[in-house]
């Protein structure tokens, strides 16, 4: 497995204060301009400025346009967090340093993939993602967040909805916050956990594994009871994006996925997510309470 590279290295860790309005969050846009593009056409439509989207990283990988993909993400002026392919490809490494077993069927394909985009982007697109910020924090109804890309201490960390509880709660402690907002797993999810949360926007360049091409955002609201979170989803025009990937001779079994809404390889995933392979994901909002709505509740 690719080591894991420790987010002390990169400690910087802006506060955007106090935010009483929605917050946009995404993951991964993955070099999929297509998706990229709707995306931020979605928050616009929705009156959400770029002072308030945060994308959690990953803005390079699979597709078929990577240098577009961050010229893109920069000309909107939105937030984002360093993911291990912005570390990687601002340090000029030799791998993604996504955390793949080595060998395995991720970590042949990412060698494709991680060598077209790298030989696609300009040395300034490079500069700009050795000085993105490994995590942001902000406040939210009383609330601390932190977004960052994998874990608190590693970049490249997988954490998904069957992740033990206690390894969560270890790792928001590490952080010294209310709650975290994460990527790089690429399933979206949202779990509370002892009044704290950990939420996964998932990601807009790659489906979710659902058997849907969908792409996956979500949308941060104080409201009177606490903070609503809410999990959306949807369309583009994947057949483009998966026709630029097989134009450019990138690997089959991504493109395919664009359009199948399945991924490639399971490895990564712990046994529940791979019981929901093929299970379309449903949209739907998460109320996470402050103490003083829980407490009137008697929870």
């Amino acid at each position: 497995m690719t080591e894991a590279t420790e987010m002390s290295v990169h400690p910087r860790v802006p506060d955007l204060g106090t935010i009483d309005a929605p917050v946009l969050v995404f993951g991964g846009p993955y070099s999929n301009l297509e998706a990229t593009e709707r995306m931020l056409a979605l928050a616009e439509a929705q009156g959400i400025p770029a002072e308030r989207i945060i994308c959690t990283g990953d803005v390079v990988a699979y597709c078929a346009d990577a240098q577009a993909c961050v010229d893109a993400v920069r000309a909107a002026g939105i937030h984002v967090v360093m993911g291990n392919c912005e570390e990687s490809l601002g340090q000029n490494g030799e791998d993604c340093g996504c955390g793949f077993e080595e060998g395995s069927a991720c970590d042949v394909a990412s060698r494709q993939w991680f060598a077209y985009a790298s030989a696609q982007l300009s040395a300034e697109a490079r500069r700009w993602m050795a000085g993105l910020p490994t995590a942001i924090e902000f406040s939210m109804a009383g609330r601390r967040l932190r977004v960052i890309h994998g874990g608190v201490s590693e970049i490249n960390r997988f954490v998904f909805a069957a992740t033990p509880a206690s390894d969560k709660l270890a790792e928001l402690a590490a952080a010294g916050v209310d709650g975290i907002i994460g990527g790089h797993c690429g399933i979206p999810f949202s779990q509370e956990i002892d009044g704290r949360l950990w939420h996964n926007a998932g990601v807009i360049g790659m489906p979710a594994n659902d058997g849907t091409p969908r792409a996956w955002y979500s949308v941060l609201k104080p409201t009177s009871d606490g903070i609503s979170v809410s999990h959306r989803a949807f369309d583009y025009d994947h057949e483009t994006a998966a026709a630029k990937m097989r134009a450019n001779a990138l690997p089959t079994g991504y493109a395919d996925a664009l359009t199948s809404g399945l991924w490639p390889s399971l490895d990564v995933l712990p046994a529940p997510e791979r019981e929901m392979t093929g299970q379309p994901l449903d949209s739907g909002t998460l109320v996470w309470r402050s103490d003083v709505t829980r407490a009137a509740a008697g929870s």
